[in-house]
């Protein structure tokens, strides 16, 4: 279903058009007009489903943006959930002026929250202690809510939340809209449904059983500023005669073409804005070898057979299992040999770990190949050809050429083949950037993630926000892809994603916080 179908205010439409989703997944497809009517709702979807759509769109659209009053609470289990789903209604929120979207969460200074709350702020997305603690301050004034979303309530069970949850749902107004959300539906999730949700409507978006055809299946932990480079080498590591890369929007379709056109790459972008005749012409392009890479949507993409497909790379980690299946079998068609390539970028690997488990699939991690792997692979690809020449007896006049043109140089032959082999790979200068992410071992940290030691604490007075800010100001990371943050008194834990330690370590090494030179390094697995 196409988001235009389901009535939504022309400003959310809009802002979805320029995030390039061209379509809802079920999950929405059947929660946004539930939600809209203003009904209780039980939505039973597994994580990377599209749930924060699910909900967040209809509680915007819910929202009066003239009043300052909160209006909704969103609750979920962890910080990094509360600030992920904060970021993404934002961007749904966009061209809704007026409306202000605060994650709430432990950790963080209670004080800076305060201040923002006394702005005036309609949504509060939080974890349960931490909204109980504003409640409790009569920071947050509970009179006006409207709606009330509950996300991975499960989980929030699991870490011992129900009673924090149910202490909230007894401050809330008599009318007022509770949208429940949970992977699993264990017996305290229907008791908290039963006591708290009225005449509650039943979503369930249930996996069917995935098979994954028989292809080589690979993914790379990458740096989200080094992907194209990445694809690059990928692309020119394996060659293959026709390949198909998906994105997750347009926009990001539209940039990777103009990325690869740019390297030199015949490359053509598929989706839901061309023309029946665009597409037409570039279908025709790729299969007749005009265009060797297709980027596509996963919609636009519908459709599209072709057998001679030798590779299928995931350029955005897909949004939904099913589409990871119907993405790879795209290769490996008639007989022949695929392989299925997706990049993963900090903690998309937990996402890739879902679609392994559902898929009951292997795929295998592998380092990202140097520039002297392409460099060794392109050698060998020209000396296999050089080499069927020569078994050819095709030289003659060419020998005489070069005879001549070495007699009038003081170069050997062996010189001269080396000078043509390099102009050949086109490499004058080897770069000696390596993009391998160096091995930390473990640090006892998340999968993905390097645990980091700083040899600051409490007792400077330095607060986790001070940690948090130096770090993204310095490497030029997101602050969200930062993990969990252990402060003591003299020294700090932080976890960031194995591709950035590099660069973090070496950024920090001439930062200062609240003054004080300081030293990151890999932390010690205790």
């Amino acid at each position: 279903m196409n988001f235009e179908e389901l009535c939504l205010d022309p400003r959310i439409l809009r802002a979805i058009t320029e995030m390039g989703f061209e379509q809802a997944s079920p999950i929405q497809a059947q929660s946004i007009p539930v939600a809209l009517e203003g009904k209780d709702m039980i939505g039973q979807a597994q994580t990377g489903t599209g749930k924060t759509a699910a909900f967040g769109i209809p509680l915007l659209q819910r929202v009066d943006p003239h009043s300052k009053k909160l209006q909704a609470i969103v609750l979920c289990p962890t910080r990094e959930l509360a600030i992920q789903c904060a970021e993404e209604m934002r961007k749904f929120a966009k061209f809704m002026h007026g409306i202000k979207i605060l994650p709430i969460y432990g950790g963080q200074d209670i004080s800076k929250q305060i201040r923002s709350l006394k702005g005036g702020t309609q949504v509060i997305i939080g974890t349960p202690g931490r909204v109980i603690d504003h409640i409790n301050r009569h920071t947050l004034k509970m009179g006006n809510v409207g709606t009330i979303v509950l996300d991975e309530a499960d989980e929030m069970l699991n870490m011992g939340f129900r009673e924090d949850i149910e202490t909230v749902l007894k401050t809330l107004p008599e009318e007022h809209q509770t949208l429940l959300f949970s992977a699993t539906m264990p017996k305290p999730i229907m008791e908290i449904a039963k006591n708290y949700l009225k005449e509650p409507e039943i979503i369930k978006v249930i996996k069917k059983e995935l098979t994954v055809p028989k292809i080589e299946q690979y993914y790379y932990e990458v740096n989200p500023r080094k992907k194209n480079e990445v694809l690059s080498r990928l692309i020119d590591m394996y060659d293959p005669e026709l390949s198909l890369v998906f994105c997750n929007t347009k926009k990001k379709v539209d940039e990777l073409v103009e990325d690869l056109k740019g390297r030199g790459y015949f490359a053509a972008g598929l989706h839901g804005d061309l023309k029946q005749s665009q597409r037409d012409r570039v279908m025709n392009g790729f299969r007749n070898g005009r265009t060797d890479i297709l980027v596509a949507t996963d919609v636009a993409a519908r459709g599209i057979d072709v057998d001679d497909v030798e590779a299928v790379f995931n350029y955005d980690v897909p949004q939904d299992d099913e589409y990871y299946v119907h993405r790879i079998g795209r290769t490996g068609r008639a007989g022949r040999t695929g392989r299925a390539f997706t990049l993963v970028v900090g903690r998309e690997i937990y996402k890739l770990k879902d679609i392994q488990r559902y898929c009951k699939t292997k795929i295998k991690r592998q380092p990202i190949p140097s520039v002297n792997d392409i460099t060794d692979i392109k050698v060998e690809k020209i000396m296999d050809k050089a080499s069927e020449l020569i078994e050819n007896d095709a030289l003659g006049k060419m020998i005489d050429i070069l005879e001549e043109h070495l007699d009038e140089r003081d170069y050997s032959s062996l010189e001269m083949a080396a000078a043509l082999l390099m102009m050949q790979i086109g490499q004058n200068e080897t770069s000696s950037e390596e993009m391998r992410s160096e091995d930390f071992g473990d640090t006892g940290a998340e999968p993905g993630m390097v645990r980091l030691f700083i040899n600051i604490g409490k007792k400077q007075n330095v607060r986790i926000g001070d940690i948090l800010g130096a770090i993204a100001g310095e490497s030029g990371m997101e602050g969200k892809l930062v993990g969990a943050i252990d402060m003591y008194d003299k020294y700090t834990f932080v976890e960031v994603p194995r591709e950035y330690a590099s660069d973090v370590i070496e950024a920090m090494k001439n930062a200062k916080i609240k003054g004080k030179t300081i030293n990151v390094e890999p932390a010690n697995k205790k």
